[in-house]
């Protein structure tokens, strides 16, 4: 076989031809002050197009989360529907995000029937307000039936409705929230509002007591860092894994992979830096406030991040920004690969969420502040967030789990399963005073008991960051790192809100019996802090935790080590979990059982998938090319016996049988594989017990395929290989 006729070594060569796009863009024609959010229907535009008394009942809604007013309902639809009609859109569709992972959308036209066979642009209110989509096909965990097919979406008018521009007009979406005819939850959106609603209630508790009357309400804000990996399409569409499942199931390791450190932060080639700015110019239309980009520390692995917004806004963001990565990508003859855990061997992507609280005035309450005052407050916010971490942090491990998540936690490149906090030195001096109650030394300063001698101004970034910590404090928010780069952001999200809602509430409840005893405020708040800082000292953790240590530490302390997504989700249904989510009404009992069912669901479904691609993959490509490769070699230490090179033909009779031997392996590893596949198809029974059967059986048996599979790549004449090599996709592009 000719290299010249190999489909890979054509593939590598097209790529080799290709140069960046030129997307048209230059700032200086169109400013990006100019085009920033020309597609959203924002604050802006509302001000321009809707009557004044109309304009602030709506902004109500929007800030205050106060009931929209069905009177206005057609006045705000119709200013949306010529609004959007003069930005060339033809169709609207309420937008959501069911429980696929995914965005969904149903377009619908403007048009509606005139007079005399005429037709006209409408849009009503109850259009705006209230959608009804097939539910019988999204997952739902047993709360709709196939036959049930009724669902509702339902506008949420604190996030911007916006225009998706297309290659021949544009669609104006309108994010909503997705339940069943029961009015139960089918979606990623509506635990996240009901979370963050519950979570207010209780901060402005706190911030009553502390003498804030003014603020009326307390917002999650939040800013994620997306990871992604890039890679040619001509080399994607030759490798059958990555189209089917998002990664390489087969892969050598390369020669050179990330060990030289030379691509973090590293120039951009010019073709990522035009797909980078294309996707930033689409996003900035849609109002979406993108600050950094960056190559990140695996080759042909990048990073972008926008500004802190609040988190409801900043999903549905995220969501936007995902399918403009991948939209995008195609557009460059890219693919954009959001795995957690595309390449084996070089750093998985991540979703780094950092996370922390602001009220309606804009004060973010995890800031410490300038006066006494200011500290303590903040120490009882920070210390609600310790106590959810270490209360519920098997609930919260449930928001990271996921089968491609669990290729990436505690692999040295990501935060371990392990649940912990990271302070930095000198807020833990404060810490460990108040727990003890002595001055803190060090630093020319002195940290003293609340209320009895002022502490001076906390330090800020007076530490360095931990980057093995799932839970690190960093300055004036808490980064969240654990979240894997596919996922959608809500569910960790709103799991963190639940629990440290939970801590909110109890420790206004603990402080105001405190002051209606007469107590001295400030007392009954060192009494807390000591109390809870002792209370939950266990969590704190500032050493490195990918130490072989760190999980015997852990396990001592009692921490949970929940390894993969499947011992995750077990915990989801525990009493104590189910009871925080019913308490606040964040979600039901039956909703918590569904999201379950759904997410084992998932993972079984994916490992599946995953399994019976190996399998293809295995028997249709690289046995071919191995059995090819052994009768070469074959005839070649026969050719040599022949006219008695017998000592040339020792070293190709040891290449032989190493090949001979990996081959035989491999069918072995490949039968077993499909023999447990037929199980797996066979099972009966409940998600819980397919999902574990995956992960104990199907996992292993396609690690011992892979391991065959990818010594094979290293033996076989480089020409005969069918697929793309790693050192192809990773530095040709």
């Amino acid at each position: 076989m000719s290299s010249r006729n190999s489909a890979r070594q054509k593939a590598i060569a097209r790529v080799a031809r290709t140069r960046p796009q030129d997307m048209g863009i230059d700032y200086t024609k169109e400013p990006l002050t100019e085009i920033f959010g020309a597609n959203v229907f924002d604050e802006q535009a509302m001000r321009a197009r809707l009557p004044r008394d109309v304009f602030k009942r709506l902004t109500a809604t929007i800030h205050e989360g106060l009931p929209l007013a069905p009177d206005i309902a057609d006045v705000v639809a119709n200013s949306m529907k010529d609004w959007a009609v003069e930005r060339g859109a033809t169709h609207y569709t309420h937008w959501f995000q069911p429980m696929t992972g995914n965005t969904a959308e149903k377009h619908d036209a403007f048009l509606e029937p005139g007079a005399e066979g005429s037709v006209i642009n409408a849009f009503s209110g109850k259009m705006l307000v209230k959608g009804e989509s097939d539910a019988s096909s999204f997952p739902s965990g047993g709360i709709r039936s196939t036959f049930e097919a009724r669902g509702y979406t339902a506008w949420d008018p604190r996030s911007p409705v916006f225009i998706k521009d297309s290659l021949n007009g544009g669609t104006l979406c309108i994010p909503t929230a997705f339940c069943s005819y029961t009015g139960e939850c089918l979606d990623r959106k509506t635990p996240l509002l009901r979370s963050t609603q519950a979570l207010s209630i209780h901060a402005l508790r706190i911030l009553r007591l502390f003498g804030n009357t003014s603020a009326t309400y307390v917002n999650t804000t939040i800013g994620i860092e997306q990871e992604y990996f890039l890679v040619d399409r001509n080399f994607y569409l030759q490798r059958p894994d990555l189209v089917n499942t998002g990664r390489t199931l087969f892969g050598a390791r390369p020669p050179k992979g990330q060990e030289m450190g030379d691509h973090y932060f590293g120039s951009i080639r010019g073709r990522v830096l035009a797909f980078m700015m294309d996707v930033e110019k689409r996003l900035y239309r849609l109002g979406i406030p993108l600050k950094t980009r960056h190559n990140e520390v695996a080759p042909a692995q990048f990073e972008l991040a926008p500004l802190y917004e609040e988190a409801n806004i900043a999903t549905d963001h995220n969501m936007l920004i995902m399918e403009t990565l991948r939209s995008v990508a195609r557009d460059h003859g890219l693919v954009c690969l959001m795995h957690e855990k595309p390449f084996k061997g070089v750093n998985g992507s991540g979703k780094h969420n950092n996370w922390s609280l602001a009220d309606s005035e804009g004060n973010n309450l995890l800031d410490p502040g300038d006066t006494p005052h200011e500290n303590a407050q903040f120490l009882v916010f920070l210390c609600a967030v310790m106590r959810a971490v270490h209360k519920y942090a098997a609930l919260i491990r449930v928001g990271t789990a996921t089968a491609g998540n669990d290729h990436r936690l505690g692999a040295h490149e990501a935060p371990p399963a392990i649940l912990s906090v990271f302070l930095g030195n000198e807020l833990m001096e404060v810490v460990d005073s108040i727990r003890s109650g002595a001055a803190a030394k060090g630093h020319e300063r002195e940290y003293m008991r609340i209320g009895v001698t002022a502490l001076p101004a906390l330090p800020r970034d007076a530490t360095d960051r931990n980057r093995t910590s799932p839970v690190a404090f960093t300055g004036n928010k808490f980064e969240f790192r654990a979240v894997g780069s596919a996922q959608s952001p809500a569910p960790t999200i709103f799991l963190v809100n639940s629990a440290v809602t939970e801590a909110l509430d109890t420790y206004a409840g603990m402080l105001e019996a405190g002051t209606a005893k007469g107590r001295p405020f400030l007392d009954a708040v060192n009494t807390l802090l000591r109390d809870e800082f002792n209370a939950h000292a266990p969590v704190l953790f500032g050493g490195d935790s990918y130490s072989a240590a760190w999980p015997k530490e852990a396990e001592r302390r009692g921490l949970p080590n929940l390894r993969t997504a499947v011992s995750a989700l077990e915990r989801f249904t525990d009493d104590d979990n189910v009871a925080l989510l019913s308490r606040y009404k964040v979600l039901s009992p039956r909703e918590v059982a569904a999201r379950q069912d759904i997410l084992l669901d998932e993972y079984a479904n994916i490992l599946a998938i995953e399994a019976q691609v190996t399998l293809e993959i295995g028997r249709t490509s690289i046995l071919p090319a191995a059995f090819s490769w052994q009768r070469k070699v074959a005839e070649t230490v026969r050719s040599l016996t022949g006219i008695g090179m017998e000592d040339a033909s020792e070293t190709h009779k040891a290449h032989l049988e190493r090949v001979n031997r990996h081959v035989r392996d491999f069918m072995i590893a490949l039968e077993r594989l499909d023999e447990e596949i037929l199980r797996c198809r066979d099972l009966r029974g409940s998600a819980l017990k397919r999902a574990q059967f995956c992960r104990e059986l199907l996992v292993p048996v396609m690690a011992a395929c892979r391991a065959e599979g990818d010594a094979l790549e290293q033996l076989v004449d480089d020409t005969r290989w069918p697929m793309p090599k790693y050192r192809e996709m990773l530095w040709i592009y």
